[in-house]
């Protein structure tokens, strides 16, 4: 199966993103990647559910919504109102996993659990009938631009071991580029989050074709 990708709006130009959500859509991307960040979790601020509702007449592809910040499960609800089609929250933000995804999940929105590089995949052993969607950070969260964290390549080889044919995806956000995306690909990744990789240029569709690696 085709790999799929999900541009990260944080390297887009926020004076037009709608805009650039749309050309986005129309440029193949798969996912529109939105990153949450609060001032506290992570050391940057970006958005709110506010923007996640402007931004969905925008694009038809499903708004994958990254949440990096602490508490989460008193937002969540906002932000699937908001329009997100996946939630996706740190496993490091919330002191009862099992909870928060059950809350993502009975408000019909696919649930994702987020893994900073240094977090083991064991905290997800007891929560995999209620995950959707995991989310392996290749980079430590809070800004775009950082370079991809080798020894990660070996937590997506065990998470991809350790889902054993659920239908769960597992996604790779942090230092991707159309380089480094096939052994990120190989170590068993179903969908490739980019964002300097896709805003490096104007043509998105040759850089979005390019993760793919289909030049």
């Amino acid at each position: 199966m085709t790999v799929k990708i999900a541009p990260s709006i944080l390297s887009a130009d926020f004076a037009r993103l709608g805009d650039e959500v749309a050309a986005l859509d129309s440029a193949g991307a798969d996912y529109i990647h939105v990153d949450v960040m609060d001032g506290h979790f992570v050391p940057n601020l970006t958005i709110g559910p506010a923007v996640v509702k402007a931004l969905r007449p925008c694009t038809r592809k499903l708004l994958d919504v990254h949440l990096m910040i602490e508490p989460v499960d008193p937002y969540i609800p906002a932000f699937v109102e908001a329009g997100s089609d996946i939630v996706t929250l740190h496993a490091e933000a919330t002191r009862h996993l099992d909870r928060s995804l059950q809350l993502v999940r009975s408000l019909g929105c696919r649930a994702g659990v987020s893994l900073n590089p240094a977090t083991p995949e064991s905290v997800l052993a007891y929560v995999l009938d209620k995950v959707d969607l995991i989310l392996v950070m290749s980079v430590n969260p809070g800004f775009g631009g950082q370079s991809f964290i080798p020894a990660c390549l070996d937590k997506i080889r065990r998470l991809r071991d350790m889902v054993a044919g659920r239908p769960i995806e597992i996604e790779v956000d942090g230092g991707v580029t159309a380089a480094n995306a096939p052994a990120v690909i190989a170590a068993g990744a179903d969908v490739l989050v980019a964002g300097s990789a896709v805003f490096c240029s104007a043509d998105y569709a040759a850089n979005i074709r390019a993760l793919r690696g289909k030049l």
